[in-house]
């Protein structure tokens, strides 16, 4: 190496530059803990930053109307969908309320009416009106705002750095190396002490090929993983239908206005309307379309009897199975609806069209009536819904579960705080829009406790080099080392084509206990290829460091699926299981759709994965409840005051 690493020492250290990173560097300055910076790969990018829906949903405590709600009302709701622990629940709707009301004080534009009641609708899994919305860019609005809140309070920011390592000693983190991928530096390592690391590096979206979140957000669980931090709820992601040139879910009324749905072979001809002859009527088949406005997300529960999910499914097939390309058509209707139009809409559908006043002659026009922002939201991406198809597949969108933490959000690894989505907080269902309020929660949570408990100073360069030294040296010496190896160099594209199609093929919203096991034989063979190979200059290196992470990634991943079906789990949440002994969604189809419920077999426990002697290993315990608590006022007042509520006063 030609260079020695840079040094910094921080006390606590966020990484990540989405919502949930940057609440949490606001409310430790506001705390009052000075030294707090953020390490990003690039402060633009991210998934808070640069994704949305058609109403991007922020879930919170109702605060307007007279419907009855409570804190442990809204708990309940949370553990509601199951594999769900009910601290963390209690702790997300206690904390729901504070976090929002700060959002709305730095400017995030949330509609209240003249009165000041912040109004709310249903949302999914909500038996009330606690969603609410600040537009399709939500999460953007939140992340922007949360920027310059960071900037006023002077938080550091380290920007074009990506994590390759994390340092640990006796079960807790002592820092983190990285690559400098950007700037007079990039090329360099830089090791970083660090009293407290707070891990806001969002969902693990680099192990999908089929995937909604932006190209810029790739994930960081790798390196925790092999730190040694534990895996909670796995096998639980969430997975819907996207254009994929500019990645956008397609919920709301993109479906609502009723569009065709077409595949072609990969040149663009050959085009079939694939959803006719699925459905017993014309009428069941624009139900089905217009559901999947309210029911975005697959759901094996909805795709039996025709239901809104048996369209992910046909996707899917055409997609992944028979290789071809699948477009949504605003430009025409259906060709069912050649010659009735309109009138062959019934039910719900009708009624919502003829409400919003939306019964135009094309989907495009329709789109145009409820919707504009729509159109212009894709003309800004190039794609021009009045004279274009868009491609769509069923996509990747969120990971419900994730690294695991306590009800102050630390991990197993001490002094190390996953935040927002890299939290696996969620159960098997979740009411839309509470992962914005999850991220929100945790993080304020995690600030007040480094806050009152970790207050000490990272370690200087030489003892941390003392404790930490062979762990960074290491990590830097793989990838000089990958650098100095003879014979081809590695493509690295094909590699993460090769490591994204696996997933979204066998680990996606549909899977099978062979398909699972072919790919982790495939992944075996690509980590030998991969880590045996030579990278080809110091501009590459970034990639092989990502490639390498998002493959132990995987194998968590795929290992956890896999224990869950031999376990006996069946289909539920965002994912089919293959099971012959199970029925098909619809007479015709590959066998590889027959499918049984889980229900309730497996809703009261909870699935944890570490990282161990070189594999991945899976246990199983009961969902933690919903804590009963003292709620006498003379006594919380008294421990709060002790600091009780913390554990007691600490500075390891």
């Amino acid at each position: 190496m030609e260079k020695e690493p840079v040094f910094h020492a921080v006390q606590t250290l966020v990484v990540g530059s989405g919502a949930a990173g940057l609440n949490a560097a606001v409310a430790l300055k506001k705390r009052g803990v000075a030294n707090v910076a953020v390490l990003t790969e690039g402060m633009k990018m991210g998934t808070s930053r640069n994704t949305g829906s058609d109403k991007q949903t922020y879930y919170k405590l109702t605060t307007a109307g007279e419907g009855e709600d409570s804190v442990r009302r809204m708990a309940r709701t949370l553990c509601a969908g199951g594999a769900m622990d009910g601290d963390l629940a209690l702790a997300e709707a206690a904390g729901s309320l504070r976090s929002f009301f700060h959002l709305t004080e730095i400017g995030v534009p949330f509609p209240a009416s003249a009165y000041g009641e912040y109004v709310g609708y249903k949302t999914d899994h909500d038996p009330l009106q606690r969603g609410t919305s600040a537009g399709p860019l939500t999460s953007h609005y939140m992340t922007e705002r949360l920027e310059n809140e960071a900037a006023a309070l002077g938080v550091a920011v380290f920007d074009g750095y990506q994590v390759i390592e994390l340092l640990t000693e006796r079960e807790r983190v002592r820092g983190l190396v990285a690559l400098i991928v950007r700037g007079e530096n990039a090329g360099r390592y830089a090791v970083f002490s660090a009293e407290n690391i707070v891990y806001a590096t969002g969902g693990e979206a680099g192990m999908y090929e089929a995937s909604v979140y932006p190209p810029s957000q790739t994930g960081g669980s790798g390196p925790a993983f092999r730190a040694g931090a534990v895996g909670k709820n796995l096998t639980e992601s969430q997975y819907g239908i996207a254009s994929i040139q500019f990645r956008w879910n397609l919920s709301g009324t993109f479906q609502q206005v009723l569009p065709r749905y077409v595949s072609t072979d990969q040149e663009g001809g050959d085009e079939r309307e694939f959803l006719d002859g699925s459905f017993d009527t014309p009428e069941k088949m624009l139900q089905a379309i217009f559901l999947k406005g309210y029911q975005w997300p697959f759901d094996p529960r909805k795709a039996d009897r025709q239901g809104s999910s048996l369209i992910d499914i046909l996707v899917y097939q055409e997609t992944m199975l028979r290789g071809r390309r699948v477009w949504l058509d605003f430009r025409r209707n259906p060709s069912c609806m050649r010659e009735r139009g309109l009138a062959l809409v019934t039910g719900e559908a009708r009624e919502y069209l003829e409400k919003s006043g939306a019964m135009q002659a094309t989907p495009f026009e329709r789109l145009r009536h409820m919707n504009p922002a729509a159109i212009e939201l894709y003309h800004d991406h190039g794609i021009e819904l009045e004279t274009q198809m868009l491609e769509i597949a069923v996509c990747a969108q969120h990971n419900n579960g994730g690294l695991a933490g306590n009800a102050w959000w630390e991990s197993n690894l001490r002094h190390l705080f996953p935040v927002g989505e890299v939290n696996g907080t969620h159960g098997v269902y979740r009411p839309g829009g509470s992962a914005l309020n999850s991220g929100q929660v945790g993080s304020a949570r995690a600030a007040e406790y480094i806050a009152h408990r970790y207050t000490g100073a990272p370690l200087e360069r030489e003892e941390l080099l003392a404790r930490c030294g062979a762990q960074a040296e290491a990590a830097i010496r793989l990838g000089q080392e990958a650098l100095s190896k003879q014979g081809e160099p590695l493509d690295l594209a094909k590699e993460r084509r090769m490591l994204g199609r696996r997933m979204s093929i066998y680990g996606a919203h549909i899977r099978s206990a062979e398909g699972v096991r072919r790919a982790l034989e495939e992944l075996d063979a690509q980590e030998k290829r991969v880590l045996n190979a030579r990278v080809a200059s110091e501009r590459s290196l970034p990639s092989w460091y990502r490639l390498r992470d998002l493959m132990l990634s995987q194998r968590m991943y795929l290992s956890a699926i896999l224990d869950y079906i031999e376990r006996g789990g069946a289909s539920r949440g965002s994912y089919l299981i293959s099971d012959n002994t199970g029925k098909l969604p619809l007479e015709g189809l590959d066998e590889r759709f027959r499918y049984v419920l889980d229900g309730e077999a497996h809703s009261g426990v909870i699935q944890e994965a570490v990282w161990k002697n070189g594999a991945c290993q899976c246990s199983w315990r009961p969902v933690r409840p919903i804590p009963e608590g003292d709620l006498w006022f003379e006594n919380v007042w008294r421990d709060w005051r002790e600091n009780k509520i913390y554990g007691g006063e600490s500075n390891e």
